[in-house]
């Protein structure tokens, strides 16, 4: 499908895959329900449909997270603790998220409850992390809306500092509950790498990183570049960034919550800041129309478009290339082995540039 998509741009590189593709899910979430003859399960939603496929153990995902899931299924049979029901809107627990630093080894576990009020909450976290003592934090998160959406607004640490962090191409970064974070480590640091390889900087750009999560990307690129304005709408992940940088020492990037095609024209105009170098990573659904204009305004002599979708990918392609940008080079990564999904790092470059 990607050269399909991609190869009328330009080459499409070998795939570079991954040397032991198992296990290497470092985020693990799982939905729980109770089946009509009143048994536990959790797992996974059938493809369009909400029914539960009951999942202790798989091949892609870690192996403590998923024993830690099966273990809090059996402590909620244990302490008479109930399911929510999406009809309804009754019953306790929704969803589990486990997130772990795969470098650091801290484990965060998310319990996703249908309400605020959690009987027994001391006991169960005991015995929990008797069960699991690598568990480095616990965090209630409230979601009692019928939604898609795993995770509500309201939480509660319930044990440890409330967030993990880990080590991710050599530098430490702060994990919260919401906060994005690349789900395999191994790839992303082969990802990230291209993508530096590809800016090829010198120590006098300019970058915008215009979907900087946790500033994962703005911080890897601000060891060699002047200056980096990281760009996010969710304001925790901001705020993670923020302390990232810190963690780090960096103070050469800056960050600003808001959607990037209504902070970066801001920058633009408000402050002059144009760019020398513009990253963007967006969601599957890809880059905004404003904010594709305005990087063809700031005319940076390069972007790397990094995406996880192919077909939106192409579609943005196909949207700045008659704005002044020559298609260089396309390499693709296997970022989710044994699915179909692969994470694509595009190089950009300003045709002024090519003269």
């Amino acid at each position: 499908t990607c050269i399909r998509l991609l190869g009328k741009f330009c080459r499409v590189e070998p795939i570079i895959g991954m040397e032991n593709p198992y296990h290497y899910r470092n985020k693990v979430q799982a939905a729980f329900g109770t089946t009509r003859a009143g048994r536990i399960i959790s797992g996974i939603y059938q493809s369009s449909t909400h029914n539960i496929v009951a999942v202790d153990s798989c091949m892609t995902e870690d192996e403590i997270a998923d024993r830690i899931i099966v273990d809090i299924r059996r402590l909620l049979r244990d302490f008479k603790m109930t399911t929510y029901n999406e009809v309804t809107g009754r019953g306790f627990l929704r969803h589990v998220l486990v997130k772990r630093g795969f470098q650091t080894g801290e484990v965060m576990v998310v319990l996703v409850t249908g309400t605020p009020i959690f009987p027994a909450r001391n006991n169960f976290t005991r015995a929990l992390l008797k069960l699991h003592p690598e568990i480095t934090t616990i965090i209630q998160n409230v979601n009692d809306r019928y939604t898609s959406m795993l995770l509500g607004q309201n939480e509660k640490t319930l044990y440890g500092p409330g967030y993990i962090t880990d080590i991710l191409c050599g530098l430490r970064f702060r994990i919260s509950a919401k906060s994005f974070y690349q789900i395999n480590p191994v790839q992303t640091e082969v990802l990230y790498g291209k993508a530096m390889e590809f800016a090829e900087l010198t120590g006098k750009e300019t970058v915008i990183d215009a979907y900087c999560g946790i500033g994962t990307i703005s911080l890897f690129f601000a060891q060699k570049a002047k200056h980096v304005f990281g760009v996010e709408i969710v304001p925790e992940a901001i705020a993670d960034a923020k302390r990232n940088a810190a963690l780090d020492g960096m103070d050469n990037a800056d960050f600003a919550v808001g959607a990037a095609e209504d902070v970066i024209p801001r920058l633009y105009e408000e402050k002059g800041i144009t760019a020398d170098v513009v990253v963007v990573d967006p969601p599957r659904k890809g880059c905004d129309s404003v904010l594709l204009d305005t990087i063809a305004a700031i005319s940076p002599k390069k972007v790397i478009y990094v995406s996880c979708d192919s077909a939106t990918l192409a579609r943005d392609l196909a949207y700045l290339c008659p704005k002044g940008y020559t298609i260089e080079k396309v390499q693709v990564v296997d970022m989710f082995p044994h699915t179909v999904h692969v994470e694509t790092v595009v190089l950009l470059s300003h045709n002024k540039t090519n003269n």
